[in-house]
């Protein structure tokens, strides 16, 4: 990769345009892990574990700052993006993770297209397909501006805290019980092992925790001396996702605690229309769109800048590929409807990409071909390297049970 432009656009750089492409990176990450799925995931497993839940979250924060501290680091100090930081451990592996990349980012964007179109459906009452439409639309706006990436750090930014303000509202109007979920955070009545590691990956997995990385990489916010803003930047995007995780934790707890059963249908849907009715309805309706425009945006940028590497025109080109992105995973919906094959597949390989490509920065991070003099800390690695054991275990468990459902 071609490092010239990225020193020069950092030296160019003002304090300013700094602050507001690190608060772009942080929301980026943190929006593209803040989708249809989080939201249904949030609520299923705070159904099942009450406030046992908290302890979850606390826990999956501790391991997402981990993964992602490891793996901006690195990406920063290299001057590389992911799938290059793989072909310099070993040549032709970030072809492999390129590959898994691209496609889970494509199937699962065709569910956020999908979460766009049933929040439209649940504000306005539009059929989803037009809901659907209506997200691409919007998202393929954003990509044709001549500052996408300025107007990309902004929506991100300002739906983001949008969803937050609003998910607040519900939780508030629920009423949840305050000092039981205190208790349970640190003394929790049930661990669920493989709820903390799904919630990891969805926090943290596939392509979600390179988006704010390259996105620092592409704002020329790289080289060891700017590690400081890297790693502050990298906290920042798990803190926001996991606030809102937080929030709506909080907001769905208040409900099932009064006695309430979620609709197994559509959970998130059914603790905003009990804890605030329609109104509240009407809020889980534009939270799930903004999710749905916010995770779009994410899950195309990311996918789209592993493949530019890979050729000069891709580069070039980047925004019309990232258009084109958006173009099929929105017309698959609207025309053919949900693939369930392809999302399970891609469910089950993104249970691997994490472990894979933190397997991959650590091993780079020794690498003082790829890393220069710099030194990573040693409690990073070894930090690194048990979430690597325990994200293998959900992607081998995942496949394993998964693959039978296939055939």
């Amino acid at each position: 990769m071609n490092q010239n432009p990225i020193d020069e656009q950092q030296g160019k750089m003002t304090a300013k345009q700094r602050l507001s492409a690190m608060m772009g990176a942080a929301f980026l990450m943190a929006t593209s892990a803040i989708g249809p799925g989080f939201l249904t995931q949030t609520a299923v497993f705070t159904e099942q574990l009450l406030a046992s839940f908290a302890f979850i979250i606390l826990a999956s924060i501790i391991l997402d700052i981990g993964a992602q501290m490891n793996i901006w680091r690195i990406i920063a100090v290299s001057k590389m993006r992911g799938q290059e930081i793989a072909n310099a451990v070993l040549p032709g592996l970030g072809y492999v993770v390129a590959f898994f990349i691209v496609l889970g980012g494509l199937a699962f964007n065709i569910g956020n297209v999908a979460g766009g179109g049933l929040g439209v459906n649940a504000l306005m009452g539009l059929d989803p397909r037009i809901g659907a439409v209506m997200t691409g639309v919007i998202c393929i706006v954003i990509f044709t501006l001549k500052e996408a990436n300025v107007a990309m750090d902004k929506i991100v930014r300002y739906l983001g805290a949008v969803m937050i303000l609003l998910t607040l509202y519900v939780m508030f109007v629920s009423n949840p019980p305050y000092a039981e979920a205190a208790l349970r955070t640190v003394a929790p009545l049930e661990i669920d092992f493989l709820a903390l590691i799904t919630v990891v990956g969805g926090t943290v997995g596939g392509y979600i925790t390179f988006a704010g990385g390259h996105r620092l990489l592409e704002a020329g916010i790289s080289g060891k001396e700017n590690i400081r803003h890297v790693t502050n930047t990298a906290i920042s995007g798990i803190v926001v996702a996991s606030i809102m995780r937080f929030i709506l934790f909080l907001a769905v707890l208040g409900v099932v605690s009064a006695g309430f059963a979620l609709n197994a249908e559509n959970p998130t849907a059914s603790v905003f229309q009990i804890a605030a009715g329609e109104v509240g309805y009407r809020i889980f309706g534009l939270v799930l769109w903004f999710a749905g425009i916010t995770s779009v945006i994410g899950a195309a940028y990311t996918s789209v800048s592993f493949l530019t590497t890979f050729h000069k025109s891709i580069e070039k080109n980047k925004n019309y590929w990232t258009i084109g992105f958006i173009v099929f995973s929105t017309a698959v919906f609207a025309f053919i409807g949900r693939p369930v094959t392809l999302l399970i597949l891609a469910g089950a390989f993104n249970g691997l990409i994490l472990p894979l490509t933190l397997s991959c920065v650590l091993l780079a991070a020794h690498r003082s071909r790829i890393v220069g003099d710099y030194k990573h800390p040693i409690w990073m690695t070894i930090f690194g390297a048990i979430i690597v054991i325990l994200t293998t275990y959900l992607g081998i468990h995942t496949l394993t049970q998964m693959i039978p459902q296939l055939f």
